[in-house]
């Protein structure tokens, strides 16, 4: 059975049919072809698949496509505007991605965090991305490019 959805996707508002038991992460990725957030465990516990649904951090996987009717989904593919997202620059400069196929996740996970606190502390960022593992890092260079790239959000609006 097929459901028509209205929502907006990295600012561009979409209207599309969905299955009913559809996924947001099957939506994104079978659908509407955005590839970032990533097919992994589809149970809710690595934290690949992260998106932020209205200003939250959501793993798309648990997330029935029909519930983002009228509501907004960021993903990493929203993230440059104008150039590199301040995350982004600094998980670059920072090597903190090794294979990299967490880093959306984690990006998405750490935006949202610094989009509801713009001055964690390095615990707050730890437990802001707890909900993402990686195998590859040890969690110690995204924790540092997380509060490199909060120091120059904040620089850059005072």
């Amino acid at each position: 059975m097929k459901h028509a959805i209205r929502f907006v996707l990295n600012g561009e508002e979409l209207a599309v049919e969905i299955d009913v038991g559809q996924t947001l992460l099957q939506l994104l990725r079978d659908q509407l072809h955005v590839t970032s957030p990533k097919r992994s465990c589809e149970q809710g516990e690595c934290g690949a698949c992260t998106v932020i649904l209205n200003g939250k951090a959501v793993n798309s996987c648990l997330v029935l496509a029909v519930a983002v009717n009228g509501k907004a989904v960021e993903t990493v593919d929203g993230l440059e505007r104008d150039g590199l997202h301040p995350l982004q620059k600094h998980f670059q400069e920072l090597s903190a991605s090794q294979c990299g196929y967490c880093t959306p996740g984690m990006l998405m996970a750490a935006k949202a965090l610094l989009d509801s606190n713009p001055n964690p502390t390095h615990e707050e960022v730890k437990e802001g991305m707890s909900g993402n593992m990686c195998r590859c890092t040890g969690y110690v260079r995204p924790v540092e490019a997380v509060l490199a790239a909060a120091r120059e959000m904040r620089d850059s609006t005072s």
